[in-house]
């Protein structure tokens, strides 16, 4: 692990592999551990940054109230100290929000996207809500509240579940409160999405309990030079249900 100053916050990373770099941003309530499996796979065809998104894992936790655009310029930021002017950035869940964010604010900087169970809309006023009310329970009760929520959402193997179990568990209040909220304040990325002219990859589970395989499927559909992956029985974890099938998706940024 190596750690940076970014926006006056501590962001942790991993910084492993050869060749051309590769971000890869984590979701919610997780940390960067949860792409440990897959980083042992690329690290050969990938020069791989793996950062910890503020608040969460060895990152600062921060208390004022942020947006994913700030995640991706964090992650600029980052680029830049490693003195990384382009890259391609892959995201899972909340973090293919982070990915499409980057991907607003600097097209440029953008050499391939990778979108692991996440999707394009914003969120519904009910699921607004929603967070705002998991964000309440979390001040209120702590992080144990989302760990009971999550565990089973996020996979059904059962060797998945304990390893998310222990991460979530590990989460600070203020950094799930904070993602809680980003989250809920995202744009709508539809009409993003088909300005892209890099290359697309894209990853889900058919057995997605959290965000449904037909999100996947419509921004295939959205994209017709996308790169399409859809991974039989595997939930909202593909990365660590079947790390072999999401790292030969990726590869195919590098064609």
């Amino acid at each position: 692990m190596e750690t940076v100053k970014i926006n006056g916050i501590k962001i942790a990373y991993d910084y492993r592999g050869h060749s051309e770099p590769l971000v890869l941003i984590h979701g919610y309530p997780l940390d960067r551990a949860t792409w440990n499996e897959l980083a042992s796979l690329l690290e050969n065809d990938f020069k791989l940054i793996v950062p910890d998104l503020r608040g969460l894992g060895q990152s600062d936790a921060v208390d004022k109230v942020y947006t994913v655009a700030d995640l991706a310029s964090d992650l600029a930021s980052l680029l830049d100290h490693l003195k990384i002017q382009t890259a391609f950035i892959a995201g899972h869940s909340m973090g293919g929000y982070v990915a499409l964010a980057f991907a607003r604010a600097y097209p440029s900087r953008v050499r391939g996207l990778g979108l692991i169970s996440s999707q394009l809309q914003a969120d519904s006023q009910e699921r607004k809500e929603g967070r705002y009310k998991s964000a309440a329970d979390v001040a209120e009760k702590g992080v144990g509240v989302v760990v009971d929520a999550m565990t089973t959402k996020l996979s059904a193997d059962v060797r998945v579940q304990m390893f998310v179990s222990a991460v979530m568990q590990r989460q600070k209040p203020s950094g799930l409160i904070g993602s809680l909220k980003a989250m809920a304040e995202r744009p709508d990325s539809s009409k993003l999405l088909k300005t892209f002219k890099f290359p697309v990859v894209i990853v889900h589970g058919d057995a997605d309990a959290l965000i449904s395989v037909e999100h996947g499927r419509e921004m295939k559909a959205a994209l017709a030079h996308a790169h399409y992956v859809e991974i039989p029985n595997a939930g909202h974890m593909p990365m660590m249900e079947n790390p072999q099938v999401v790292a030969e998706g990726l590869r195919f940024l590098l064609r």
